[in-house]
């Protein structure tokens, strides 16, 4: 369970994997999870799905995880959703000390409206998320970005964030982040190309595209 003093997860050790037995484990209220980092072998446990999940919704990314007695401090690295992205059906988690750095990604937080806007622009996002480097216990749950100075025809670049202390950049600063112009011009149809349209079209085909193993397992890579 979640403590309301401390955030500790409760988690079991798995001896089986593949996809049946990861099924077994969501059917019973859990989600399947490997520990990478620290030259260790990884190991499979399993997390309840309501705690993870409210850990998540309360933003904590860095956990302790009670492993049948045996506590560890682990960081939230990667998560595999569903085909809908909805439910989360499996978690990549690396061990940290609360002095070494790591590489995470942050979400953006655009704030302000843009004066662009009030005069009849509209904004164009490129980027939500970036990818930063600190201390475990300095990665932030989001980063503001204030977009209110934005005219029509500016944009502004990664390099423009101003980032909490303790925090550098990963993501090239190059990049564009977001910007405003003028709306487009729709231009209706002339009665000649509004025939054509109408005209049936041959149908395309869409290949879907399988989702990844939900266990990458016995690949037994290290992930920090």
């Amino acid at each position: 369970m979640v403590s309301k003093e401390e955030l500790v997860l409760k988690a079991q050790i798995r001896s089986g994997r593949g996809k049946k037995q990861a099924k077994k484990l969501r059917e019973q209220g859990n989600i399947p999870a490997i520990i990478y980092g620290h030259k260790e072998e990884p190991l499979a446990i399993g997390l309840s799905s309501h705690d993870f999940a409210e850990a998540l919704h309360h933003g904590h990314r860095l956990l302790d995880v009670d492993i049948e007695g045996k506590k560890e401090k682990l960081l939230v690295k990667e998560l595999q959703y569903d085909h809908l992205g909805r439910a989360i059906i499996h978690v990549d988690l690396i061990r940290v000390d609360l002095s070494e750095k790591v590489t995470v990604e942050v979400p953006l937080v655009f704030k302000g409206v843009p004066v662009g806007v009030s005069e009849g622009g509209v904004i164009e996002e490129h980027l939500a998320k970036i990818e930063i480097e600190c201390t475990v216990t300095e990665i932030p749950e989001s980063i503001d970005v204030s977009i209110k100075g934005l005219k029509i025809d500016e944009s502004m670049h990664v390099s423009d964030i101003v980032l909490p202390p303790g925090v550098s950049l990963v993501t090239s600063p190059e990049l564009l982040l977001i910007a405003c112009h003028e709306p487009v011009e729709v231009v209706e149809p002339t009665a000649e190309e509004g025939v054509a349209a109408a005209e049936p079209a041959t149908p395309e085909v869409i290949t879907e595209r399988k989702p990844k193993e939900e266990e990458g397992e016995e690949a037994g890579k290290e992930k920090k």
